[in-house]
């Protein structure tokens, strides 16, 4: 019987680049989660944003991608897992808004965690589905924030692992529509991530990403 697909998250850049721990996979088909500071199990996440670089890694099969949101941007690997989101990645021209459904993937390196995502499917967007997806994941944010002094397990093992500053996470929502309200175009986001070659090579040579 084949496993059920988990269902696909919506999460800001920030929350989930700041993810330092999976959790699952210890049993035989049991899933692997990214746990997010405000307790978001994500093994599938669902993001619209400025798909910023596509570029060529050492590994002619892959390429490595930056779609950002008005929070920051996401890291990905494109390749011969994908196919589809790959023919369709060498159609889409930069920059251009995307909606891109991808697997949550977490490198834990020494002391380092590198969250990445792999799409799974990649299409061209537009603003108003844009801006939909942030309304949207402003609303889940904002609900985990309040449930993270319950007994729910996500949360309090978010609490247990990262001491999660909440209100560092309300201020990210409240610039995020902030953003959407003055109609910042997210194309002009920065962020650079300090990846090495040898990281990106760890992290194509992961047995899972293929």
């Amino acid at each position: 019987m084949r496993p059920r697909r988990e269902v696909a998250k919506r999460v800001f850049a920030k929350e989930f680049n700041d993810s330092k721990f999976k959790i699952g996979g210890e049993a035989e088909r049991e899933p692997v989660y990214v746990l997010t500071p405000l307790g978001l199990k994500c093994n599938r996440i669902f993001i619209v944003g400025a798909l910023l670089e596509k570029e060529e890694t050492r590994s002619e099969d892959v390429l490595r991608i930056r779609v950002a949101d008005p929070t920051g941007s996401f890291l990905g690997f494109v390749g011969k897992f994908d196919p589809d989101a790959k023919e369709a990645l060498a159609e889409i021209e930069i920059p251009s808004t995307v909606a891109i459904t991808a697997k949550a993937k977490l490198l834990q390196r020494n002391e380092r965690a590198i969250p990445f995502i792999r799409p799974e499917s990649i299409v061209v967007s537009d603003f108003e589905t844009r801006d939909y997806w942030i309304l949207e994941t402003a609303k889940a944010t904002l609900k985990r924030i309040e449930l993270m002094n319950s007994d729910q397990e996500s949360a309090k093992l978010a609490r247990e692992k990262y001491n999660t500053n909440v209100e560092e996470y309300r201020k990210m929502v409240i610039e995020a529509l902030e953003k959407l309200r003055e109609e910042v175009d997210i194309t002009e986001e920065t962020e650079d991530f300090d990846l090495d070659s040898s990281i990106e090579e760890e992290i194509m040579g992961l047995d899972d990403i293929y």
